[in-house]
């Protein structure tokens, strides 16, 4: 439940004193009818300052792998030899998931 902090507060004395209809309406007051947005939904619809890239295309070359080079076959990134940590059964693994 959400709780204005900024509200004034009441001292016990006074809270005593609520009948249980008021509380009762307050509550009912206080509840939204509102449904709950979807947050992905709203975040299609925003946009970011100079972010739009539609016309833009990227362009990278790709170099097959290298004879010092490993393919990792836990996290399957390449890396050089110098970071092959073991060897099971044919199975290469990179020092960062041994």
């Amino acid at each position: 439940m959400a709780t204005d902090y900024d509200a004034p507060r009441r001292d016990e004395v006074d809270l005593g004193e609520d009948s249980l209809e008021e509380l009762k309406a307050r509550r009912v007051d206080s509840q939204s009818g509102a449904v709950d947005v979807d947050e992905a939904e709203v975040a299609e619809s925003f946009e970011l300052p100079g972010a739009d890239l539609a016309d833009e295309e990227l362009t990278v070359k790709v170099l097959p792998m290298q004879s010092d080079e490993f393919r990792c076959g836990r996290c399957f990134l390449v890396h050089h030899r110098s970071q092959l940590a073991i060897e099971r059964n044919g199975e290469l693994i990179c020092r960062e998931c041994a």
